[in-house]
């Protein structure tokens, strides 16, 4: 079992190589690290508060702020990353601390010099070329020492194609760009290496990195996995199960694969190894969860918060179309692992106390959700009615409750012992009682509810929510201790110094975590920046129709082939950067010529899944890698088998892109939502079935064959319906504002519009745009309501006669964003027709196949159980 002090460290050592830099530095050097990443994030946490502007001091505007962010992120790739495997650890060579401050000044260089610049827009002088080259070339190296060779050889192509434009086959041609013009371009605007990307970096992700660090370095990880064992230990394949919750809840606030591999997997694996798994299904499990923990809200990783720019959608839709999906794929994982234990014949774990009866279980199982709903009901309801009773005092009556909830639940915890280790000094372990395990750790949900709080119920933005969370965060760590301290009766000051010691380590490894992720986001502006300044962007539409010969299947499949290959050398948020810019827009635009509408958060969310999906997929997985090392196995033989469990994910975006409903999107009433959720679920879990080949016993072929029926007949009701009856009406160009005065919430405005491109092709498309409803007591009616709603969407039109012309599209309105061109003809008006049927019909005979299929599996079970 791999519990030893000498495996913990290797692991430990993984993870400090792929997020930390891995070099094991002390004394003085050691200190400047410490003191540049604390420097770093209090920076962030300055720049993410509402300080700067009550104070009136400190305020930086997004183009220093993106300096400054790559500046720190520049210098400490150079002295936390060594330049190869071979170099020493011990120590940072002079070359490097020479290099770090040179990057350090080419980051920081829009910053130190943003007035000078801000005069001389696009007369770069001789010292900006200089300064932008030696600053291209030495990110491009730190990116290959953070985040290896694949990431910076791909930067160092995009250059190449930049210079070689003119002398390049048609298909790639462009007209080229000199010296000038390229370091101009990728250094000295926000076109390139400070885009988009590296502004989400300072924004979002940075605060949200640091409060998972955080709540990792005060123990909340491991509290929530003991929570966890106690509530699903005594279940069959009890740690399998554990390690999904756990993995699912953990990667609620952290963005790294492998480190949630490595903070769950040291205990679970082991214990599914014992339980009777075996190393390869035990690492592949693992994987499988840690891996998903990046599509779980509210954080999702780093690429979550650029799809708010990329898609130009606020932070809550992004959590609301996210979390059907990473639900339906943790449940189908938790089936997956539940059908494992039937396979393999394991047994229950052994509870702390004697078995209950079922209807016991059942009955502290009913009491425990009910408290729960009550008690965050409770708190909805004292926070919003505080807020309505006292709206000038509500922010501190609020506060006062909330403090006295937490020396509340930290005195309650402090009467009773900590929690104690997972496992025994001879291996085994016993599962715990739920309500001694939860109480112990109540406090560390309090973070995460305010973060939750200001994201949908104050509707703060995304940045400006975390940064709450991470105060209430520094104020439980420094504090915690004390107070149980003083409650126990202990020594104060002891716990004051261990509490500052975990705040400060917390926040350092907060920032050191940041250094790939930025660099990553500043190398893929670079790529970025390439195609805005080539024009690339236009071929890869010839080129992917050409590809694909205009079948949207086809090209999603491209895609994800794309992606799948991409994350085999660069990380999720890179890879997701370059095929949301690339390729996002084409499918889009290519499904609209083919009459379907593709919601743009749909392909995004199609990109995004793909790119973890590289944390499974072998050979080069690092997520595997570190599964393999706890489990003693085949890094190979884990992600094979970590892939067939992950085929359930793979499934997802295909069936969301052609059904939105998965993402929530036009779900028109909640009782639809109840369909569409207890159908897409029913899906999952026939696919599992499939895909394990096993139900209640061994399943036959034809038996697999008829879960992959049901499964797609759950998700994709839609194309059954499609051929049965008529969704829409088409209606004449002129009646455009009828019809979108009379559709209901969730429904869209869908036009067939023709026009010319750019290159002078004739086009015909279907686009549609979701139309905002009226604000309440509005007496517009008919078309005077139709055309307030589409003007609100951004939309104008003009009309001629029988003729009508998009004549405004408004710029980055999410009609714009979705296909809709300005000054083109509406053809077709697309009328919903009110006497279709429910696509969820076809749940019928999916229900009747599933419960023949468990029927028949139960015969031959007697039989075999019989004979």
């Amino acid at each position: 079992m791999m519990s030893s002090n000498s495996n913990q460290q290797a692991l430990q050592q993984m993870v400090e190589e792929v997020d930390r830099g891995g070099r094991n530095v002390t004394g003085a050097v050691a200190m400047i690290i410490s003191v540049v990443a604390l420097c770093w994030a209090f920076f962030q946490l300055w720049y993410a508060s509402p300080l700067p502007f009550t104070f009136h001091i400190g305020i930086f505007n997004d183009t220093e702020a993106r300096a400054l962010h790559l500046g720190f992120a520049m210098f400490l790739g150079y002295v936390s990353y060594p330049a190869s495997k071979k170099s020493n650890r011990d120590r940072v060579p002079l070359l490097d601390w020479v290099l770090a401050i040179i990057a350090a000044f080419c980051g920081a260089y829009l910053f130190l010099f943003y007035r000078e610049l801000s005069l001389r827009p696009g007369i770069p002088t001789t010292m900006d070329v200089v300064v932008a080259s030696i600053g291209l070339v030495l990110l491009l190296e730190a990116t290959r020492r953070a985040l290896g060779a694949p990431m910076a050889v791909l930067g160092t192509l995009v250059i190449i194609y930049v210079f070689l434009g003119p002398h390049l086959p048609d298909v790639l041609a462009h007209r080229g760009a000199s010296l000038e013009r390229l370091v101009s371009h990728m250094w000295l605007t926000t076109e390139g290496v400070f885009g988009v990307a590296l502004g989400v970096s300072v924004s979002y992700i940075f605060i949200f990195v640091m409060l998972g660090s955080l709540l990792d370095r005060c123990g909340a990880g491991n509290y929530m996995m003991q929570v966890s064992f106690s509530l699903l230990g005594h279940l069959r394949g009890g740690p399998a199960k554990v390690s999904v919750v756990s993995s699912a809840v953990n990667g609620m606030v952290s963005a790294s694969s492998t480190a949630n591999v490595v903070t769950t997997g040291i205990f679970t694996i082991p214990l599914m190894k014992r339980a009777g798994y075996g190393g390869v299904r035990a690492g592949a499990i693992e994987t499988a969860a840690s891996a998903d923990g990046q599509i779980m809200p509210p954080v999702m990783g780093a690429a979550a918060f650029l799809m708010i720019e990329y898609v130009g959608i606020p932070y809550t839709e992004i959590i609301k179309h996210a979390l059907l999906p990473a639900v339906l794929s943790y449940v189908s994982l938790f089936y997956i692992v539940h059908l494992e234990a039937l396979r393999l014949g394991l047994q229950p774990m052994q509870a702390a106390t004697q078995a209950r009866t079922p209807i016991q279980r059942i009955g502290r199982m009913g009491m425990g959700i009910s408290a729960t709903i009550i008690v965050v009901a409770l708190i909805y309801w004292i926070g919003v009615g505080t807020q309505q009773l006292f709206p000038q005092q509500a922010f501190g009556i609020l506060v006062t409750l909330l403090i006295a909830l937490y020396v509340g639940l930290v005195w309650m915890a402090s009467k009773h012992d900590d929690l104690p280790d997972l496992v025994k000094q001879d291996g085994t372990m016993t599962r715990p009682e739920v309500w001694p395990t939860v109480r112990t750790g109540l406090f560390f949900l309090i973070p995460i509810g305010i973060l939750v709080w200001c994201l949908t119920i104050e509707r703060f933005s995304p940045g400006l929510s975390a940064f709450w969370a991470v105060t209430t965060m520094l104020t439980l760590m420094l504090t915690r201790r004390p107070l149980q301290a003083f409650f126990r009766r202990q020594q104060v000051g002891k716990a004051l110094a261990e509490g500052i010691k975990d705040t400060l380590v917390g926040l350092q490894e907060g920032a050191r975590n940041m250094v790939g992720i930025a660099l990553a986001c500043g190398t893929a502006g670079l790529i970025v920046g390439t195609i805005t300044l080539t024009g690339l962007g236009l071929r890869m539409t010839s080129f992917v129709e050409l590809v694909s010969m205009g079948n949207v299947l086809l090209m999603l499949g491209f895609t994800a082939v794309v992606c799948l290959v991409l994350g085999l050398g660069m990380p999720t948020t890179a890879n997701y950067i370059l095929m949301a810019t690339l390729m996002a827009p084409v499918v889009v635009e290519l499904g609209a010529q083919s009459g379907l509408i593709i919601p743009l958060i749909a392909v995004h969310m199609f990109v995004f899944y793909y790119g973890l999906m590289a944390d499974i997929t072998p050979p080069v997985g690092l997520a595997t890698f570190a599964a393999a090392a706890i489990a003693g196995e085949d890094p190979l033989k884990i992600g094979l088998q970590g892939f067939k469990y992950a085929m359930r994910t793979a499934v997802l975006p295909f069936m969301f892109v052609f059904n939105p409903l998965l993402l929530l999107i036009g779900i028109e009433s909640w009782y639809e939502f109840v369909f569409v959720a207890f159908g897409s679920i029913m899906g999952s879990l026939a696919f599992a079935a499939a895909t394990m080949g096993w139900m209640r016993i061994k399943s036959k072929w034809w038996e697999i064959v008829l879960c992959l029926v049901v499964m797609f007949i759950m998700f994709r009701p839609d194309w059954f319906m499609n051929h049965i009856q008529t969704r829409y009406l088409d209606a004449e160009p002129a009646q455009i504002y009828a019809v979108a005065a009379d559709l209901r919430p969730g429904q869209q405005l869908v036009v067939e519009i023709e026009g010319m491109t750019l290159e002078g092709d004739t086009i015909r498309k279907t686009v549609g745009a979701e139309l905002p409803m009226l604000e309440e007591g509005s007496t517009l009616t008919g078309e005077a309501a139709g055309r307030k709603r589409m003007a609100d969407a951004g939309i104008g039109v003009m009309a001629f006669g029988d003729m009508v012309q998009l004549s405004n599209i408004g710029f980055g309105s999410q009609a714009r964003r979705s296909g809709w061109e300005q000054g083109w003809d509406v053809m077709v008006v697309k009328q919903p027709n009110p006497s279709a049927l429910m696509d969820y019909y076809m749940y019928l005979p999916a229900l009747l196949i599933l419960a023949f299929l468990w029927w028949n599996q139960g015969v031959r079970m007697r039989k075999t159980e019989e004979a």
